[in-house]
Order: structure tokens, then C-alpha cells, then sequence
């Protein structure tokens, strides 16, 4: 469903799975095996997860996906089946035991193509950004928090390391009237910050957080991370896909939490070794050379990959995720 930035008007046309091959390889086998796609966009991993002869629980939360939801019904039947709703909840809402589980985090190409939507710097919209369209918008953001609030939200979602400046400025201009549409945002942040030649537009970061903290995303990968261990038994697949480093390092902590604790001092007695609830834990895939020439927006893709061991669920904690913190009065 993800993607990392807004995308060139003159790149090809949206709605392509990223990593689809690799996605399907990481899940096999697939013929007969019921399999959970999470977060399913405009459908592109149901549909080659069909194709490869598995039956498919899509769950969304995005009511503009319906149209595409209903032609996969159409065409396969029986072997689909679309359930409105965050993948956070996606051990209750697939509706029985699965094999397997895909998830591709973020804001989709449907969305960001959709002015609308509020998601895009490059189209003029409302400053919306939610995913369900219920709850804050982008815009109850930027026009209520405090200037430190703004600022720390910048920071920590959008790793911008100038965000004291645009909250500075957001605040200023707001003042003399409410900031409405992506492109006062995008115009007031370029001015503010400026854009030298061949850099990613200078309102990336800053929208990435905004889109971030209204749909709450760090927290729905967390806990459909956890979902998805609850509801795979022994055997079952996870992939992930993330579009940003943030993401990426929740997901590897999350499958090799091992490999992300602090150095043990030598000096302390061995303990014992904890079983683990994922194994054969794959290395991150980027997508090759051929598919960023056909599709430009999985340059910052990932994929990790593993399969569930028999060890029980773990209770749900964010310790040790590296999972960026903030908070403010009644937004997060």
C-alpha cells in the first residue's frame, strides 16, 4: 500500500505492486493456502496471490477501494474475500486460521494520484491525508498544535532536520489565516527552507510525518505485526514491505530482536537462549534494476520476510522497536 514521496507527474502509470515477485516468493507455497493481505490498495497482491491459486482476506480501511475489491470478487468468486478495517486487527478480522500474511506499509499510488485526498505536495487539494477519512486531518494538525508540538512531530516522523524553522513559519502565516491546501503548506515550506537543484522536494519530509501521525501508521504496523504472530501458526509467512528507513528498522527489530539489543557485557554470566517466534528471517530485498526502470516509486521499497515458529505469541510491546515517539493534546 506504501510509498515513500510524492510521485513525478511524468512517471508511469500508478497501482504497480513493488516487489511483487519477490513478495510471491517469500509466501510459497501459495495453491490452496489461505493468505492475508492487509493492506490492499488497489489490489495488485491479491491479485497475483489468486492467480498463484491462493485464496485471499483483503482488509482495508480506505472506503475508495471498493470498486477494486469488488472486481476481484467478481472475477475469482469465493476465493476472495474484502473486509473493511485496519490491518492492526487482522487476527480478528480474517475470519479463521491463515497461512500466510503480506503487508505493504504506507500511503498508496491510488491515494497519492488522488488531489482529493490531500496526500500530495505536486496536486492541489485539501490538507486531509486520512486514510479512512474519519478522526484529525493534516490540517487540524498544522493549524492547532503548538509551535514545539509541530516541530517535535516534523522531527520525529519526518526526520526533518529543520523543523523548528517550518513550525516557526507554519505558525507566523496561520496566524493570518488558517493553512488549508497541500500547496500553501508545500509554498510556505519551500520558501521557508529553500530547494537547491536536483534535491527531493523540500515539503517530502514534512508531509511524510503529517501523513504519518493522522493515520497513526507507526502504531497500526506495530500492532499488525503483532497480529500477524497471533493468527500464523507454525510455518506461516510474513512479508513486509516498507518505504522508509523508520518503517523498515520497526520490522527488522520486530522479526530479530536479537540482533538489535545492546551489546552483553562478557563479564555477566550467559543466560539462557529465548526461543524465538520467527525463523528463517530473510535479508532485506530492494527491487533490481529492471523494475525501477518500469517503476520509479519502489527505489525505497524493502522486503523482509520470515517464517513463524511454534513458540507462543509474545504479549504486544513496543520495547526495543525503535518506534519514533510523540504526543500532543488529543492528536496522538
Amino acid at each position: 500500500m506504501g510509498q515513500p514521496s510524492d510521485p513525478d507527474i511524468n512517471q508511469p502509470p500508478p497501482h504497480v505492486p513493488v516487489l511483487l515477485a519477490e513478495v510471491l516468493g517469500a509466501l510459497q507455497p501459495l495453491a490452496g493456502r489461505r493468505v492475508i493481505d492487509g493492506t490492499f490498495g488497489a489490489g495488485g497482491y491479491s491479485r497475483a496471490l489468486l492467480q498463484a491459486g491462493a485464496h485471499v482476506v483483503a482488509i482495508d480501511r480506505d472506503p475508495s477501494v471498493a470498486p477494486h475489491a469488488q472486481a476481484l470478487s467478481t472475477e475469482f468468486g469465493d476465493r476472495f474475500t474484502f473486509v473493511p478495517g485496519t490491518f492492526s486487527e487482522l487476527d480478528t478480522l480474517a475470519g479463521g486460521p491463515a497461512d500466510a500474511v503480506v503487508l505493504d506499509i504506507g500511503v498508496s499510488s491510488m491515494q497519492l494520484d488522488q488531489p482529493e485526498r490531500g496526500f500530495s505536495f505536486m496536486r492541489e487539494g485539501p490538507l486531509d491525508m486520512r486514510m479512512g477519512g474519519d478522526g484529525p486531518s493534516a490540517a487540524d494538525l498544522v493549524n492547532e498544535l503548538s509551535e514545539a508540538e509541530l516541530a517535535n512531530l516534523l522531527f520525529a516522523y519526518g526526520e526533518e532536520r529543520k523543523s523548528r524553522r517550518i513550525a516557526q513559519a507554519v505558525v507566523a502565516q496561520r496566524a493570518l489565516a488558517p493553512l488549508a491546501t497541500t500547496g500553501e503548506l508545500a509554498r510556505l515550506i519551500e520558501k521557508t527552507i529553500g530547494r537547491k537543484p536536483g534535491d527531493a522536494h523540500p515539503a517530502t519530509r514534512s508531509f511524510q510525518a503529517l501523513r504519518i501521525a493522522v493515520n497513526a501508521e507507526f502504531e497500526q504496523l506495530v500492532e499488525g505485526l503483532f497480529a500477524a504472530e497471533r493468527l500464523l501458526g507454525e510455518g506461516g509467512r510474513l512479508a513486509v514491505v516498507a518505504f522508509h528507513s523508520l518503517e523498515d528498522r520497526i520490522v527488522k527489530r520486530f522479526l530479530d530482536p536479537e540482533k538489535s539489543a545492546p551489546t552483553r557485557s562478557r563479564h555477566l554470566p550467559v543466560g539462557d537462549a529465548v526461543a524465538a517466534p520467527w525463523v528463517s528471517i530473510t535479508k532485506s530485498a530492494k527491487a533490481g534494476e529492471a523494475e525501477l526502470l518500469a517503476n520509479p516509486r519502489a527505489r525505497s521499497a524493502t522486503l523482509r520476510s520470515a517464517t513463524r515458529s511454534a513458540v507462543p505469541a509474545r504479549p504486544f510491546s513496543t520495547a526495543g522497536l525503535g518506534v519514533p515517539g510523540f504526543k500532543s493534546r488529543g492528536f496522538a
